[in-house]
């Protein structure tokens, strides 16, 4: 018996009318953090974890019925940046509109790993028919993806992968293509600085695969193509505006001759923008700005002219995370990468461009 089933009500079911999707700037409201049970499972009393096992052996009593609905577990990261807020926002929307054959399961884990891992160990116990979740970083999955598997309930990777050890464990993944990305920043980039110059990057989370995935395909077009581009400087800025304009400002502390900043998300990038004005440099122009993700206030840095750049990253997965979870739930075959369409936009793209960012 798990301590983890005195957790369950980490996970609402969402309803409709509370949710917005990629089609709003409203922030999702009926997230249940996962970190706020772990004081409760580790200091329950004994008499609680009695009445835990009775339910346990009443077999139906902790399942999750719905009939034919589907029933989605959802373990989210947490609330890290803008774009991880639209990808929230466009799941919860999706299932609120879908309410006659979608019951959504939602945990919010607050960018801990352990809480991602009980949060999909409540998915079990619930007996919901799919789980999906973005991991935190690519490691540590490999023992609830077994334990999913030896329940028979498919997983699918949201927006990142796992360590290439867990392969045979889940479904599908559903994601941009991080080393794509990372290449087509190192375009703008060489572009921007002709060939020649000096970049900082701003790395995303430590052990994360888009992190990872987005340095390889960065750092290698730079040295293939662009070999007087040097990168003097990278760490990590945890996907997260106000770390990234921490590390820059010992950037800037550190090197007097920075002509760009790489960021791995555009949190981070606005973050640096921050720094950079209040270093008295002027962002866009005294150092160029490019970032990942698309999304809306990197749009609108771009038409003020504070940033040069961004590789879009897609975070309405919505519906095809559904589609391809009716399909696993009906037992059909999918592919093992499902990839999303991404753009890649300029400085000079943005105006046009902006009214379509919601996100």
């Amino acid at each position: 018996m798990r301590k983890s089933f005195l957790a369950l009500t980490l996970a609402a079911v969402i309803g409709v009318g509370l949710l917005t999707g990629c089609g709003s700037d409203t922030p999702a409201t009926e997230t249940a953090p996962a970190a706020e049970e772990e004081k409760d499972v580790d200091e329950a009393p004994q008499a609680d974890e009695e009445e835990a096992g009775d339910a346990e052996e009443t077999g139906e009593a902790e399942k999750k019925d719905s009939g034919d609905k589907l029933v989605l577990g959802f373990a989210q990261i947490g609330q890290e940046s803008g774009w991880r807020d639209g990808e929230t926002n466009d799941v919860q929307w999706y299932a609120a509109q879908h309410t006659d054959t979608i019951d959504l399961v939602f945990a919010d884990a607050q960018q801990k790993q352990e809480n991602q891992i009980k949060a999909i160990r409540n998915f079990i116990d619930m007996g919901v028919d799919v789980i999906a979740f973005p991991p935190v970083v690519e490691t540590g999955w490999e023992a609830v993806l077994t334990e999913c598997q030896e329940a028979g309930i498919p997983v699918i990777l949201v927006d990142r992968g796992v360590d290439e050890s867990c392969a045979d464990l889940y479904a599908t993944q559903i994601s941009s293509d991080f080393v794509w990305e990372g290449a087509q920043a190192a375009d703008i980039v060489g572009d921007l600085l002709g060939g020649s110059g000096k970049v900082v990057e701003l790395e995303g989370t430590v052990g994360a695969s888009a992190a990872n995935e987005r340095k390889e395909g960065f750092d290698k077009e730079l040295a293939d193509n662009y070999p007087d581009i040097e990168i003097v400087d990278s760490q990590t800025g945890d996907f997260t505006r106000a770390l990234g304009k921490e590390v820059m400002e010992s950037f800037l502390k550190s090197y007097d001759d920075i002509d760009a900043v790489f960021a791995h998300n555009d949190d981070m990038a606005l973050g640096a923008i921050e720094a950079i004005k209040e270093a008295g440099k002027k962002p866009g122009e005294d150092i160029k700005i490019v970032g990942c993700d698309g999304v809306k206030g990197a749009f609108e840095a771009m038409v003020a002219g504070e940033m040069n750049g961004t590789v879009e990253c897609n975070p309405c997965l919505a519906e095809q995370i559904f589609e391809t979870a009716a399909k696993l739930k009906a037992g059909e075959t999918v592919d093992k990468w499902i990839v999303s369409n991404d753009g890649v936009f300029r400085q000079e793209d943005a105006e046009a461009e902006l009214p379509n960012r919601t996100y």
